[in-house]
């Protein structure tokens, strides 16, 4: 099968730019057509409510049923007691501007983050047919003047008109939205039974409404009307299997990897690509393949870890088998596991985070996008950078890229269980860490480089190779995996005075450095070494890279110089 690209833009010599990498026309969705589309509708919706609108208030504003509004609406005012206006009060608020806004955000952002993740499509048809019916409902009050019924209003008056009702189309465009995308997901009675209940919301909005003097049957009506159609035009949009925004075909990929294939350019060699299965689904993956396909590595191997060997052992047969390119896709985990195969190779690695923390590549300043990373990898150049080694009583001799340490950061690792971190991300250690800051502080003796024993109490011992955790804290400022060394941090908070001033070393971003004598340094201490053996009292439990290992009373850390070449973005280091 042939196909076409469009023209690309060329540089002054005349050679045509190659796309952004990750990105091809095959993988277009067709956005731009189906906003057009979108717009269009829209328009034509907002002339079909308004015209009615204008034919109620107009030519048959004297016709039945519409002669029998103001009878209903005095009805309503009749019927009134304290139970059902707060009721009404109630069932108002459900479409009130404040509430519909809050209710889509929150909806929109568990579409984004919680598992399986991310409902890019669902998320987009709910906040553009809340927004749509918005924008229709206000061309409409423009187009059409009409007073609220001369009954005792309940809310104050909005300066809009009566037509139509905006907390009904709201409600509607929202409560029947979320209906739709129940139905899509849920199946079997419950999902049926949700429906119906979200179903049931914007009825009662409407209701209220009416009690409460706000609006005419016909207004409500039309509010109906307009979050139904902003629904229906979203929905054919975005979610039908036939949308105007298409999704690509299932061969979309080998279509763009085809022509990355053909464009001219020199080949590089052999890449593996070791991921993570657990946190990189198959999107992720073709992006990827795609990446390294507009970077000319045409032989590629993609290789999933297990849970008995977390990329360490397919590194090396990757090593053995004449890689000269390895691309490592998943947490700090799996980077380590795959760095430790490749110390002292010359062997390149291309680091792409998918986990939860992602530490190295933070530091190293990759983009946290999957695909994005391998893109700024691979349009830079290698660098050479430390590794740590750590091993210890139960702990066999193996190498760390980030950060490793025992106490309270452990004991954290260790009881922030999967789950979590798949639904929460990283904040599921901070939910974790508070269940662990009573825990007892530690003793221990500690040797760098061979001067006297430092004899300390702490409650977190951490051994850095890089310094910057999430949220850009610099948890260990002035480490860097470049410098030949490896940085100790010692926290031992007192009380809550104690956590206050060591966040404001840490907020601060100083560094008063450890001596060799014996004195203590108040809440947070920092040395720096070659070579370190921290020897504790009691067991404690220990974490590598953010894998918690078995607890123990010893641990010897030792910096490997320049043990790993991984590719970064030109300019970092």
């Amino acid at each position: 099968m042939e196909t076409t690209t469009p023209a690309r833009a060329a540089d002054p010599s005349g050679v045509p730019a190659p796309p952004r990498l990750g990105h091809s026309p095959a993988l277009s969705s067709g956005a731009g057509r189906a906003v057009a589309r979108i717009a269009a509708f829209a328009v034509c919706q907002a002339a079909m409510i308004a015209g009615l609108g204008l034919l109620i208030t107009g030519p048959a504003r004297n016709l039945w049923p519409l002669s029998a509004e103001d009878a209903l609406n005095d009805a309503f005012e009749r019927v009134r007691n304290d139970a059902l206006t707060t009721a009404s009060a109630i069932a108002s608020g459900a479409g009130d501007t404040h509430t519909v806004v809050g209710v889509t955000v929150l909806c929109c952002l568990a579409l984004l983050v919680v598992p399986p993740l991310p409902r890019w499509r669902a998320a987009l048809f709910l906040a553009l047919a809340v927004w749509l019916q918005s924008l229709v409902f206000l061309l409409i009050t423009e187009a059409v003047d009409r007073t609220r019924p001369d009954v005792e209003r309940l809310d104050a008056s909005p300066p809009t008109s009566s037509y139509t009702s905006g907390h009904t189309g709201a409600a509607t465009a929202l409560y029947a939205g979320l209906a739709v995308l129940v139905l899509s997901r849920v199946r079997g009675r419950w999902g049926r039974v949700v429906a119906v209940l979200l179903l049931l919301i914007p009825l009662l909005v409407g209701l209220a409404r009416l009690y409460r003097g706000m609006h005419h049957p016909s207004d409500v009506v039309g509010g109906l009307l307009n979050g139904a159609l902003s629904l229906f035009v979203v929905g054919r949009a975005v979610l039908a299997d036939d949308a105007w925004a298409a999704r690509p075909p299932a061969d979309a990929v080998d279509i763009a990897v085809a022509a990355a294939e053909r464009r001219p350019g020199p080949s590089r060699e052999a890449a593996v690509v070791i991921v993570n299965p657990t946190v990189t689904d198959t999107a992720t993956r073709d992006r990827l393949r795609l990446v390294l396909a507009q970077r000319g590595h045409a032989d590629v191997t993609f290789v999933e870890t297990t849970e008995r060997d977390t990329g360490g052992g397919q590194a090396a047969d990757a090593v053995r088998g004449g890689a000269g390119l390895i691309v490592a896709c998943g947490g700090d985990g799996t980077i380590r596991a795959v760095a430790d195969s490749l110390a002292g190779t010359d062997v390149t690695l291309a680091v792409v985070p998918c986990g939860t923390g992602n530490l190295l590549a933070r530091n190293l300043g990759l983009p946290l996008d999957p695909a994005d990373a391998l893109a700024a990898a691979l349009t830079g150049e290698p660098r050479a950078l430390d590794l740590g080694t750590i091993s210890g009583d139960g702990i066999a001799r193996t190498h760390f890229t980030a950060m490793s340490g025992a106490g309270l950061d452990a004991a954290v690792m260790g009881s922030t269980s999967d789950r979590a971190k798949s639904a929460l991300g990283w904040p599921a250690y901070v939910l974790a860490g508070l269940g662990e800051l009573r825990g007892p502080r530690m003793r221990l003796a500690v040797t760098l480089d061979g001067a006297p024993a430092l004899h300390r109490t702490a409650r977190m011992v951490l051994i850095a190779n890089i310094g910057t955790v999430q949220g850009g804290t610099a948890l260990v400022p002035g480490a860097r995996p470049d410098d030949g060394l490896l940085d100790l941090a010692l926290f031992d908070p007192r009380g809550a005075g104690g956590w206050l001033r060591a966040a404001g070393v840490l907020l601060r971003g100083s560094r008063p450095t450890g001596t060799a004598g014996g004195a203590h340094g108040g809440p947070v201490e920092f040395f720096t070494f070659r070579r370190a053996e921290l020897t504790f009292t009691r067991p404690q439990p220990r974490e590598v890279d953010g894998d918690p290992v078995a607890s123990g009373r010893r641990i010897i850390a030792e910096v490997r110089p320049g043990a790993l070449t991984v590719l970064l973005p030109a300019g970092e280091k």
